[in-house]
């Protein structure tokens, strides 16, 4: 790069002056978090811990049409008649959000914020038209059962969200929601062939012809997980084999959807290096940053490489903000949960040594709890699988090489550098 941050700044050109490209703009930072104006808003666990500690049902703005304040009050007394520790969350899930679109990991992080022995957890599931539950320290009242029963229930076919949870909490009220469940799914399990068929999403070739077929498919395989797993006692990790077509169709939406916003993050950052002083001491770092992440970006081959796009947008952010030095870059295990929130160490299967590595809460919390986290998965090598992406060999990955940052110890070192030594086209683009 050159010596002359000012003159290098000035051939600068935003890519696009179009409406298109304001709007791609304003919806930057989806996962890259923004300069440290935003850093300052607390964090969504944070919000929502911060309103139950008034109220046991939190409600989201976006669900405030659909639970009313008045009708809050209404759960909120309900609940207390219970006398049980249950606590209502009510926000969307959306892949690529705070929790990753997951209800887990939503409860997960109430639960950390909230810090009480016991607690029962009815939260918005990723299943549009369901609910989810958990409940702490054990399951005494099976209220992962009652909570999930309810979507299935003939009287709530055409509730409102409101309605779902006061019947949410009147089922684990009751203590019987195991067999509320089993009862109510009981048709879903039919070994008949028609209902087979129907239900089992089992590859047959008709389901594959069209985009809108696959689509479905997928949607009904993912209800059929989200009910396996409720019968079968089974968390996060149950196993379900889906056709590879909706793999790939999912993998395509994603990489495309992807790849549209490391497009706007990467005018976002061009646009802020261009309107930064000359004399900002970080400016030299985060031009080179942009001119990494726009080449990694025309070479991008997947997922790996548009996440590495996010994480040379988050350096080169953090060189404008002047806290290049202490800010933590986007999670190791998988950089598109976004923005890690402390350092820890973890040591690989099948190794001896530990890294100390930066993680966003939901991988700490999977660590703390010996766990395995979510990972940010790649081809190897040879093309025959895929795994997790620190374990392609260095040399092979300016990823793996660098953890997304995690592993970066100087400038020198670090991801805009390499890239622009040429080691990622080396590394045939991951």
């Amino acid at each position: 790069m050159s010596s002359n941050p000012g003159s290098l700044k000035r051939t600068l050109t935003t890519p696009f002056t179009t409406p298109l490209a304001a709007l791609l703009s304003a919806l930057a930072l989806v996962l890259v978090p923004a300069l440290p104006a935003s850093a300052q808003q607390p964090s969504p666990g944070t919000r929502i811990a911060e309103g139950l500690r008034t109220s046991p049902v939190y409600v989201d703005p976006g669900y405030a049409g659909s639970v009313p304040p008045a009708r809050q009050k209404q759960l909120a007394a309900q609940i207390a008649r219970t006398g049980l520790p249950i606590k209502v969350v009510l926000v969307p899930l959306v892949k690529g959000d705070s929790f990753n679109g997951k209800a887990d990991e939503l409860q997960g992080v109430v639960r950390d914020h909230l810090t009480r022995p016991g607690l029962i957890l009815i939260t918005t599931s990723e299943q549009a038209g369901y609910l989810d539950g958990q409940e702490w320290p054990d399951d005494k009242h099976q209220t992962r059962d009652a909570v999930s029963a309810v979507g299935f229930l003939p009287d709530m076919r055409d509730a409102g969200l409101a309605e779902q949870v006061s019947k949410a909490i009147e089922l684990v009220q009751q203590g019987n929601g195991t067999q509320v469940y089993k009862n109510a799914t009981a048709h879903l399990g039919s070994s008949t062939p028609d209902t087979a068929h129907k239900s089992t999403g089992s590859g047959a070739p008709w389901l594959v012809v069209t985009v809108a077929a696959v689509a479905a498919l997928g949607l009904a395989g993912g209800l059929l997980v989200f009910v396996r797993r409720r019968r079968n006692g089974q968390g996060a990790g149950a196993a379900f084999t889906f056709p590879k077509a909706v793999f790939a169709a999912a993998r395509i939406a994603d990489e495309r959807a992807l790849r549209e916003h490391a497009n706007a993050e990467v005018i976002a950052l061009g646009e802020a290096a261009q309107s930064a002083s000359d004399a900002l001491p970080g400016l030299p770092r985060a031009l080179d940053a942009y001119a990494a992440a726009g080449k990694v970006l025309d070479e991008a081959h997947g997922l790996p490489d548009l996440a590495g796009v996010l994480a040379l947008v988050t350096e080169g952010r953090d060189a404008l903000a002047g806290n290049a030095a202490s800010a933590l870059p986007l999670c190791f295990f998988n950089p598109l949960h976004g923005r890690a929130t402390r350092r820890i160490d973890w040591r690989p299967l099948g190794r001896r040594d530990r890294l100390n590595v930066a993680a966003c809460e939901a991988c700490d919390r999977a660590v703390r709890t010996r766990r395995a986290p979510e990972v940010l998965t790649a081809p190897e090598p040879r093309g025959a699988h895929r795994v997790p992406y620190f374990e392609i060999p260095a040399d092979r990955s300016v990823w793996a090489a660098t953890g997304y940052g995690s592993l970066v110890r100087s400038a020198e070192d670090g991801m805009a550098a390499r890239v622009g030594r040429g080691e990622f086209s080396r590394a045939g683009g991951s």
